[in-house]
Order: C-alpha cells, then structure tokens, then sequence
C-alpha cells in the first residue's frame, strides 16, 4: 500500500496523520462522475418561505425517491448513494429545515414540521408520490409521512429508525454531543459525534467531519440548536413518537436496516417496528453503526435497489 505522510500542521490530529493514496476516499470521489445538481429552492413551512438546499440526480421521468438525513445533517451523508440509486431513481436528497445549509427559522422543529416540509419539496419537482430512504431523524419523518400521507408514499427504506421509543439516556447524549459541537466547533468535538455515527475510524472522512464543522459554525446553526434539538426533550418527544397502532397502519412496503454496532435504541426499534409494520422486511448490516449507507455503500446500494425495484 502507498501511504503519504501528511504534515502535522495539516493533518487533524483526530483522523490520524496517514492518507491511503492507493484507495484515496473523499465525498467529492463518489460524486466525480455523477450527473447530478446542487441548488436550493423555496419551500413554504409553518406559513413563511425556507430556503431549502437539495441535491437532485437521475432524470424526472424516472420513479422518484426523496432522501432524508438525521439530526443535524445535510444531504452528503448519501454521497455513497447517489449514483447508484439515480441509476434507476429520480432522486432528491435535501438538507431538512433547521439543518446543514437550509434556511434555519425561529420556531421548534417537531416531526409535523419536518413533514410539512417534505411535503411541500415533492410538490415542488412534481412529486405526487416518491419511495422515502431516510436515516435517523429522516427515518423519523419518513414514517410519519407513510403513516399519515400513506397515498404519498411508494416504498420505503429506515436506517437507524426514531418514532417509537424516548431513551433519555440516549437523548442526553446527543443534546450533550451536539451543543458541545456548537458551543465549540473544533475538530475534536466534530470527530466525537462521528465516533457515533460511523464504526470504523478510516469511514470518518475529512471531508466530512469539515462539512459538519462548517454547518455547526453557522450563526443560525448557534441560535436555532435548541430548536434542533427540541426533540431530545422528553416530553415533546412523547407528543411525537408514532403509537404502535400507526407502525401498524403502515401500508407501504418497507425496509429497515439492521446495524449492528448502533447504538441499542434504535436496535431495538428496529426490531420493534418490524414486527409491527405488516409488510416489513429486515436487512441485516453486521459491521456498521448509525450510517449504514455510508460505512458500506456496496451492501446498502445493492439492497436498496433490489427492494425499490421490486
């Protein structure tokens, strides 16, 4: 294996100080030869405009899928995703209100919110119904959407799913990670909260953690976190999970994701939600944590595609 050392001064400390050249990984490399477009479009939420960052790739008369990231995110984390998916799919993948580079309004960001304006981007590139891949928070929203606007919805797929269950101990842990990150954008804390989200140290990418960083030094970022993070409060999050009588009414097919170094919460609604949503099937992903599609995107691509196919 070639391997370059990169200087002190220049490498973060956090990722080591050794670059691959042979299997050199960047978000830019997976995108390198992908058509694809970046933009950002107006989208009305809770009555006023939200300037709303996207990425849309694959052409608009082919069947549509929305991607949907988790707490704090932004429409990178499907980098690994996209061309393959886009290969059969029309896909968008978005920064959510009050996330990454989208406008971030003055207002708490519970899952109505987030469904209003999921909605409203389908409306906007003529979407009357879209599969949903979507992670974490995305998972979150995506299962409202299916259990609320079932005509909406066609297939789909949950990572790291949140609906069902208010582990407090699991919620102090992201409002601690994550204001930290806020209150001290340094690399450092931006490496803590990818520890878990990402299993292996070498699927923690540079660029990544950077882009995160960028988004988490914002002004807005810093005045709308509680915001963000009003959904690690106990009691709004109980006003917002999905009952179990809703996984249940799920009438579209779906599949969940299985990590198996994730953290035990959302195992366990993985789990959970399976045996609740009629037509479920479970994907087993032994190695990877919160980011399934992105720790191994050959597994994942595969798998998605053959379930959105069907």
């Amino acid at each position: 294996m070639s391997q370059a050392q990169v200087p002190a001064t220049t490498a973060p400390a956090a990722v080591g100080a050794v670059v691959d050249t042979d299997d050199y990984r960047s978000i830019w490399m997976y995108l390198k030869e992908l058509d694809f477009r970046q933009g950002f479009v107006e989208i009305s939420v809770n009555g006023a405009a939200v300037s709303t960052r996207y990425a849309e790739a694959g052409s608009p008369d082919k069947p549509h899928l929305i991607l949907l990231h988790g707490t704090g995110g932004h429409w990178e984390t499907f980098a690994p995703n996209l061309a393959a998916l886009s290969e059969h799919f029309h896909c968008v993948a978005i920064d959510m209100v009050g996330n990454g580079f989208s406008d971030k309004p003055d207002y708490d960001y519970e899952i109505a919110i987030y469904v209003e304006h999921v909605l409203g981007v389908m409306d906007h590139f003529g979407m009357t119904s879209a599969h949903l891949v979507a992670m974490s928070l995305g998972a979150f929203v995506a299962s409202a959407i299916a259990v609320g606007h079932p005509d909406r919805v066609d297939r789909v797929v949950l990572m790291s799913p949140a609906g069902r269950e208010a582990s407090a101990a699991n919620m102090a842990r992201i409002r601690a990670e994550r204001t930290k990150a806020v209150n001290e954008p340094t690399w450092e804390s931006l490496h803590a909260v990818f520890a878990h989200l990402i299993a292996d140290e070498g699927n923690r990418l540079p660029d990544l953690i950077g882009l995160r960083q960028a988004v988490y030094r914002r002004e807005d970022t810093r005045n709308t976190i509680d915001r963000l993070l009003i959904l690690q409060d106990e009691k709004v999050r109980e006003r917002n999970l999905i009952p179990d009588d809703g996984w249940r009414g799920i009438t579209a097919p779906v599949m969940i994701v299985a990590s198996g170094k994730d953290h035990g919460v959302y195992q366990d609604t993985a789990r959970t939600i399976a045996g609740l949503i009629p037509n479920s099937e479970v994907f087993e992903m032994a190695s990877v944590r919160h980011w399934p599609h992105f720790e191994d995107p050959e597994s994942f691509n595969a798998a998605a595609v053959d379930f959105l196919t069907r």
